[in-house]
């Protein structure tokens, strides 16, 4: 246990000296102020309208964003460190490779999930001081959860690419292609499932699918407890859905722990 702290605090220290932490929280910041308060300043009016639409709209930007950050502090964390010959040197100490995955993993997720609290969580508490409604703080806890299990499946799907690459470059076209399929691609081909498909789908049906994306999963879980006339699309079928707040993060931490697995079964295998 001690190798895998050793090796998280190393990467963490990585993140701070890299102005990764700074730089993701002041992205959180300003995007959860800025929607909260001036999402709605087309209508004439600044400040808090309506929480559902506020998550509704914090969901939807975050889903981009969020995995984008994950990929891109991740990417490089196995085949960069092979580029630079200081992989095969960190495994003459005694570490294992499982050791050396979980110490990064905690490392960067700490940084994801440090910077997802200091930045969201900032802007409920404001909102709680401003309004004094526990519903606020109930309402971005998930949203901070769920949102911090969304860069940590992102972050294991980038182990994955990290260690399968050769090169670097390879590494970020593959990370970059993962970004736009599950954060463009699925949705729309999801959409023109459902335009083209004569008889329909079935709400199962349509849930199932989407519980193929984490992206999804993040959004189902915020808008689940919201007042679905926020919500417009195939979203708004799912959320009627009879999964609860609780099944749907189960589901997202499945997301997390399977291409973790994944990763250390190739890491396990990869020959150095």
């Amino acid at each position: 246990m001690r190798e895998i702290i050793t090796v998280a605090n190393k990467e963490f220290q990585d993140g701070l000296r890299n102005r990764w932490l700074l730089s993701i929280t002041l992205i959180f910041a300003v995007l959860s102020v800025g929607l909260t308060y001036f999402g709605a300043a087309a209508s004439g009016t600044v400040g808090l309208t309506s929480l559902s639409t506020t998550i509704a709209s914090l969901a939807s930007l975050a889903v981009f964003l969020i995995p984008l950050i994950a990929l891109l502090l991740s990417y490089d964390s196995f085949v960069g460190e092979q580029e630079g010959g200081t992989l095969l040197l960190l495994l003459t100490y005694p570490l294992s490779k499982n050791q050396l995955l979980l110490g990064k993993f905690l490392g960067q997720g700490g940084i994801i999930a440090l910077a997802t609290t200091l930045g969201f969580g900032a802007s409920a508490l404001l909102l709680f001081i401003q309004h004094n409604d526990i519903a606020i703080l109930q309402t971005f806890g998930y949203f901070i959860v769920s949102a911090t299990l969304l860069g940590l499946s992102f972050t294991a799907i980038a182990y994955m690419i990290s260690l399968v690459a050769s090169e670097k470059s390879k590494a970020a076209g593959v990370a970059l292609i993962t970004w736009f399929f599950f954060a463009l691609v699925f949705d729309l081909a999801l959409l023109a499932l459902l335009v083209g498909a004569e008889t329909g789908l079935s709400q199962s049906a349509l849930t199932q699918i989407m519980m193929l994306n984490p992206a999804d999963i993040f959004r189902l879980v915020n808008l689940a407890g919201l007042d679905s006339a926020d919500v417009n699309g195939a979203l708004a079928i799912a959320i009627k859905a009879n999964l609860t707040q609780g099944q749907l993060l189960f589901i997202l931490v499945a997301w997390v722990a399977a291409p973790l697995a994944i990763a250390s079964l190739i890491f396990k295998n990869k020959k150095l």
